[in-house]
Parts: structure tokens; C-alpha cells; sequence
């Protein structure tokens, strides 16, 4: 690939990064007018319908890809799709909830950081999948750790807020999201599980707001332009953005670029404050901003391509 389309590509990863990263505000500004499972399930079912013809283009690109490289092209078998779609559905569905609750409770910027964290947890949970962990993921780990305590933990008691809990908890589906992922990569095509958890979380999440919230339409006018940032931007267009972006660019780099959502969701959500777009106080105290800083830190580093005398004794153990 030329240097120009890498460029090319790179800079549609950042876009997708800041696409993401503004998406928290969306979603906190959304809640303001309506339930948490309402938001989701609409931007949801938004997402699937953007992501939908994607589906469409794409399966007709990699067959022919396929034979133009000429390999036998294999359709996904049904019962293989159907399995992934179910499982990457209910963790992507726990998760965007845990996410869009806790929210309720906490700030942007530390939405975003601690959403980050599944960085770290991805390679930590791989273990239960017989996965080798590289030896700098632990004091990544560490790291981010201790970021995370002056993140979270207030002055006043030293106690996770509730927000703060459920965003975590957030992370750790959003991590065994990725292993779900991953497990059926080369069984099944990416962006039909993508359209397919959508459309799951979409259809889940109305359904339980009908029953809990009674949303009405007054609501959702109201919150109409965080849905629709929330639903076809964050959910369908970035998503589009971030497949092509990454053909033909190192997957660390992709990381490295796209991880820049947290700190994209931590400017964003004080800009939003000051502009009275958001009616909650989005600025962080001196503590939390080191403690950004740290997790940033700590997910940058973990991404990092391992040095050749630590990965050969990494493979060793």
C-alpha cells in the first residue's frame, strides 16, 4: 500500500476515534430527555439499519476479493453466523447497557478512561482462553491501576461510585465482547455480526423500555439529535470507517490511533459543559486528570510492539 493511502487510512481510524470519543457526550445528553434502555434501543436499531447496506456491499467485495486472489470463496455457515451473532449480541448488549446507566452517575471524561480499560483486560481475560499474556501487560496493568484509584476513588471515602462500578463492569463485557470476536473471526463475516448485535441490542432494549420506561415521542424528539449522533454516526458510520480503515495499517498503530477516544470523550464532555450543552459538570480536579493520564498511559503501553528479547522470553514461560 502507498504511504498516501496509509495516511489516507490513518486519518479515517482518528475520525472514527473522535466520532467515538464524542459519542459519550451524545449519550449523556440523550439520557437528560429519556431512560438509558430507550436511548440504546433506538441509536441501536439506528446503527443496524445504517451498518445493514454495508452488509449487502461487503458480501458481494469479499467474494470477489476471494477469487481475484484466487481462493475458493466459503459462505459462513448459518449455524456458525447465528451462534456468534447470539453471544457477540448478549455481551455487546450487557455491555452498551452497564455503559449507558452508569453514565447516569458519572462524567464523560471518566466514562471514556475507564471504557478504555478493556484494553488492558482483553489480554488479561485471554488467559481463561489457554491465550499467552506479553509480559508488558502487567505493569500496563499496574499502571492503570493506580490511575484508575485516583480516577475513581473520592476524597471523601475510598469507595467506586456506583457510575463509576457499572463502567467498569462495562469494560469487562466489552472485553470478553472482543475474545467473542475474535473466537469466530475466521469463521464468520465481521460486519454481519456487527449488524446482528446491533439489531439483538435494538430489539432488547426497546422491548424492556416499553415495559419499564413507557417512552413517548415527546422524549424521543426531544433527545432526537443525541440519537441520531449516538445511533448513526457512532454506531454505523465509525463502524463502516473503521473497517476500511485499518486495511493496510499495522494493528498496533490501528490501536494506538483509535484508543485517543478517551482522551477525545475527556475534552469533549468539558466543551460540552461550557457550552451548556450538558447541564452536569464535566471538569475533573487535578487528581483525576493524572489519573487520565496514567490510563492512557497504561493502554498505550500495552500496545506497544513487545522488544524481541521480552517476547522470546514471554514465549518461553
Amino acid at each position: 500500500m502507498s504511504r498516501n493511502k496509509t495516511m489516507r487510512n490513518s486519518f479515517l481510524l482518528f475520525l472514527t476515534a473522535c466520532i467515538w470519543g464524542m459519542a459519550f457526550v451524545s449519550q449523556s445528553k440523550g439520557m437528560e430527555s429519556m431512560g438509558p434502555f430507550t436511548f440504546n434501543g433506538i441509536r441501536s436499531l439506528l446503527g443496524a439499519a445504517v451498518v445493514f447496506p454495508v452488509v449487502l456491499v461487503r458480501r458481494n467485495t469479499v467474494k470477489k476479493e476471494a477469487e481475484k486472489a484466487g481462493k475458493d470463496y466459503r459462505k459462513p455457515e448459518l449455524k456458525t453466523t447465528l451462534l456468534a451473532g447470539l453471544l457477540c449480541g448478549i455481551f455487546f448488549t450487557s455491555a452498551s447497557m452497564s455503559q449507558q446507566i452508569g453514565m447516569q452517575y458519572t462524567t464523560v471524561g471518566k466514562a471514556g478512561f475507564i471504557t478504555a480499560f478493556y484494553i488492558i483486560l482483553v489480554p488479561i481475560l485471554g488467559v481463561f482462553l489457554k491465550k499467552k499474556i506479553p509480559w508488558i501487560v502487567w505493569p500496563g496493568a499496574a499502571i492503570a491501576c493506580f490511575g484508575m484509584y485516583l480516577l475513581c476513588m473520592t476524597e471523601e471515602s475510598l469507595r467506586i461510585s456506583w457510575g463509576d462500578g457499572l463502567i467498569f463492569l462495562c469494560a469487562v463485557l466489552f472485553a470478553g465482547h472482543i475474545l467473542t470476536v475474535d473466537t469466530f473471526a475466521d469463521k464468520t463475516e465481521g460486519v454481519m455480526i456487527s449488524f446482528m448485535q446491533l439489531l439483538f441490542c435494538g430489539v432488547v432494549c426497546t422491548t424492556i423500555a416499553l415495559f419499564l420506561e413507557h417512552p413517548t415521542f415527546g422524549q424521543i424528539e426531544e433527545g432526537l439529535g443525541a440519537i441520531l449522533y449516538a445511533g448513526i454516526l457512532s454506531c454505523g458510520v465509525a463502524y463502516t470507517l473503521q473497517i476500511i480503515g485499518q486495511k493496510g495499517v499495522n494493528p498496533t498503530v490501528a490501536s494506538l490511533i483509535m484508543s485517543l477516544e478517551s482522551v477525545v470523550s475527556a475534552v469533549a464532555g468539558v466543551a460540552a459543559f461550557k457550552i451548556g450543552l450538558l447541564k452536569t459538570d464535566q471538569t475533573m480536579t487535578a487528581r483525576q486528570v493524572i489519573g487520565c493520564v496514567l490510563v492512557f498511559a497504561a493502554v498505550i503501553l500495552v500496545q506497544l510492539p513487545i522488544p524481541e528479547k521480552g517476547r522470546k522470553q514471554a514465549d518461553k514461560k
